[in-house]
């Protein structure tokens, strides 16, 4: 089958000519600001206990997501598949310890278990970004 391309005017391929964004770019930038924005609305709904038929669904998925999208980000040399199921087996991970050690200590509570999971998420995101700078400074050599 041959594939018929369609060519941009010549006014658009010079050399100080602006490269538009992709069709697929566009889609995944609002895809993850869409996912960022439902995981921030179910940890509100459960940190601030507002009885909504959403709440459950959206808190889920905060609880899956922030842990997941932390470990991904930490793993960025797996390839992708790879990356996908090592990062959700460790959100699941984390939320099955935290709700073991909450447990364990008599101190479980959804508002306490979706502050938990927000830390730990928090912190692996911040361990990733220290290591991330750590690695783009300029090294000194002292001789």
């Amino acid at each position: 089958m041959q594939t018929i391309r369609i060519k941009a005017p010549s006014s658009d391929t010079g050399p100080g000519a602006r490269q538009r964004p992709s069709r697929h770019g566009d889609l995944l930038a609002l895809l993850g600001g869409a996912a960022v924005a439902v995981g921030a609305v179910g940890a509100m709904l459960a940190l601030t206990d507002i009885d909504s038929p959403l709440r459950g669904p959206f808190t889920l998925f905060f609880l899956l997501a922030a842990p997941g999208a932390a470990i991904g980000a930490a793993l960025r040399g797996l390839d992708p598949w790879g990356r996908i199921v090592a990062s959700v087996s460790g959100a699941v991970a984390v939320n099955l310890l935290v709700a073991q050690a909450m447990l364990a200590l008599h101190m479980w509570s959804v508002r306490g278990g979706v502050a938990a999971v927000t830390v730990i998420g928090s912190l692996i995101f911040l361990l990733v970004l220290v290591r991330r700078l750590r690695g783009r400074a300029p090294r000194r050599r002292t001789s």
